[in-house]
């Protein structure tokens, strides 16, 4: 049995009594992230947040030599119930990392620490007159927990997602030991590419705490066209023409009107498209306005050959900012009724017939299932609603929805496999997916995960249960 008495009282040593959080106020934050649901719900039995690299290290030995299970926390933006304590364990915060390292805009790269936020991140690159063009969403979330999840966003069409541009970590083992992977040079064949491995590792096997990406030079002009279209299946439809021509767009984002219809209520703003039942949103960036506006026009003659009904221009900056904000704010706006947010990946022929199998869905059960995605990249993002959803309103609880909320997702899932896709592309498995990965993998898959873990983490103290389940 742990005594944590005697933990609090070593952990306060290294960082300070202001820094080991145990009362219900501190640490209630702690208990959860975004993930709508309350299942997976657990009061960590402190919280700890260390000022330095070296005090972070030395928490990590504290909960090796004492067996306490310990979480490392971002900016708990996370939609999967990924940092979540343990029944027992600890909060290891990584808010007061938070500075940067080195900017080095010879070589392209900035190292800072891992408790920096997205939001933060931007501002100093730009400072640097550069680009980092992950944009996974919310910009609290912390760069730390981008990489420990592999974070993507509406960009990856064009650049990818977070794993393309980290070239260097700085991490905490199990024991306690500091590791430096990679660094700031692009090509590297030189071992096990150990640095990979901890991308997309939610934490289960070292606890990020310094960060090196590269970076790439500022687009400079930026412009948002609205496509509408007579149904979804239309729009989506198009996307594989606008990938074939030579220009690949920064984002591809298909959304049904009568989604838009709770970002419109919420904002009080209106999509400038009226007609159709759908959009795409298309993203084109380059280095002048000459060079933007020349894609816009080839793209003009793509989507008018696929049945596009108009083609809207975002015509200054302000009109622009409307546009992104509305699809943005999709979440927030459903969040009231939404019990989960699925992150589905299928290939991108697959998408529309994807789509088409949730409506299905919605029909079969009677449930409301607003989608929307990134076309471009396969990522489509449902919501299910414990609500009723009319024109953008959301209404009365639906009797035995978490019955049917089950059913939904073990539905959905099975789809994403049947077409070739996976469970999550972009927020990580956590909880609230680890048992739907497991029974989905291959059982020789399952058995190289599990001896990852093993062997980084034998004695299962990094974030446990979460990805997958490993007995001690």
């Amino acid at each position: 049995m742990v005594n944590m008495e005697e933990w609090v009282k070593r952990a306060e040593s290294i960082v300070g009594s202001g820094n080991v959080l145990t009362s219900f106020e501190d640490i209630e934050a702690f208990s959860h992230d975004e993930y709508a649901m309350e299942e997976f719900v657990c009061l960590p039995a402190a919280a700890v947040r260390p000022g330095s690299e070296e005090e972070t290290a030395a928490i990590v030995r504290l909960c090796a030599e004492m067996k306490v299970p310990l979480t490392a926390r971002g900016g708990g933006t996370g939609l999967s119930a990924g940092c979540v304590p343990a029944a027992g364990g600890v909060v290891l915060s990584l808010s007061r990392l938070d500075g940067v390292v080195d900017a080095d805009p010879g070589n392209h790269t900035i190292t800072v620490q891992a408790g920096m936020t997205l939001h933060d991140l931007y501002q100093h690159v730009k400072e640097m007159n550069l680009f980092f063009p992950p944009h996974p969403g919310d910009e609290g979330a912390f760069i730390g927990g981008a990489v420990a999840a592999n974070a993507g966003g509406a960009r990856a069409v064009k650049y990818g997602t977070v794993k393309r541009y980290v070239t260097g970590l700085q991490v905490v083992l199990a024991d306690g030991r500091i590791v430096e992977l990679g660094g700031k040079f692009i090509k590297s064949s030189s071992g096990y590419n150990l640095l990979d491995l901890m991308i997309g590792s939610e934490g289960t096997l070292g606890v990020i705490t310094r960060v090196t990406v590269s970076l790439l030079p500022s687009p400079g002009i930026v412009k948002t066209l609205v496509i509408p279209f007579a149904d979804v299946e239309q729009a989506i439809s198009v996307v594989p023409s606008i990938l074939r021509a030579d220009i690949i767009p920064c984002a591809v984002e298909f959304l049904e009107h009568s989604v838009l219809r709770c970002a419109e209520r919420l904002l009080d703003k209106s999509w400038p498209a009226r007609d159709g039942a759908a959009s795409l949103m298309l993203i084109l960036d380059g280095r002048s306005e000459d060079e933007v506006l020349s894609q816009a026009e080839d793209m003009a003659a793509i989507v008018e050959e696929g049945g596009a009904l108009d083609m809207l221009l975002a015509e200054n900056d302000s009109r622009q900012a409307d546009v992104l904000e509305l699809r943005s704010m999709l979440y927030e706006a459903l969040r009231p009724g939404t019990v989960e947010l699925f992150d589905i990946c299928v290939p991108r022929s697959e998408i529309a017939g994807h789509v088409s199998f949730v409506h299905e869905l919605e029909q079969r059960y009677g449930v409301s299932l607003p989608t929307y995605g990134h076309a471009a990249d396969g990522n489509v993002h449902t919501h299910s609603l414990r609500c009723r959803l009319d024109d953008g309103i959301i209404g009365e609880e639906i009797p035995g929805w978490h019955e049917t909320h089950e059913q939904v997702r073990r539905d959905l899932f099975a789809d994403a496999a049947a077409r070739g896709g996976v469970i999550s592309g972009e927020h990580g498995i956590g909880l609230a997916k680890r048992d739907h990965l497991t029974a989905m993998l291959p059982a020789v898959n399952l058995d190289l995960m599990k001896a990852v873990k093993r062997a980084l983490d034998p004695d299962n103290i990094l974030n446990p249960g979460k990805v997958v389940y490993v007995d001690v």
